[in-house]
């Protein structure tokens, strides 16, 4: 089942337990597909690669938001937001552990041949390819910087 029918299934759960959070998160996901549907030279229907990025972008948005209102001690706002991530997490795929992350880092690494800092554009590259969904950017860069250090 798409993602999209999978969302709109979602809704109507939310509604019938009555789930406000869950409800504003679907709604908002919801939200974010019609978009990225309609927008211009779009093709009708969104690949899985496309609703991968699409939930990861969304969630990364929740994260950042969460970080600036515990910064500016709004609790109840990160809370909100806290809810609405936990919500696209379902979504996404499973996230890699730390173990995992490097150990899929070295066998980029080897796959594309760096041999220092000085390949850290090459290695992320590939690395973000091979791991979209599956780990935060932020996770992968420091993964790669520490991997190709150690070369």
């Amino acid at each position: 089942m798409a993602l999209k029918q999978t969302i709109e299934a979602d809704i109507k759960a939310a509604m019938l337990a009555k789930e406000k959070e869950a409800l504003l998160a679907l709604r908002a996901i919801k939200s974010l597909i019609l978009l990225e549907e309609t927008k211009e030279g779009a093709q009708a229907e969104l690949s899985a690669e496309d609703e991968v990025k699409l939930l990861t972008k969304a969630a990364k948005q929740r994260r950042e938001a969460i970080e600036v209102y515990e910064k500016q001690a709004r609790p109840d706002l990160a809370a909100k937001e806290q809810g609405e991530l936990a919500v696209i997490e379902r979504y996404l795929p499973k996230q890699l552990t730390a173990d995992e992350l490097m150990a899929e880092i070295r066998s980029v690494v080897a796959e594309v041949g760096a041999t220092g800092p000085a390949d850290m554009g090459k290695v992320m590259g590939a690395a973000n390819k091979k791991l979209a969904g599956r780990a935060e950017g932020k996770a992968i860069s420091t993964a790669v910087k520490e991997v190709l250090s150690s070369l």
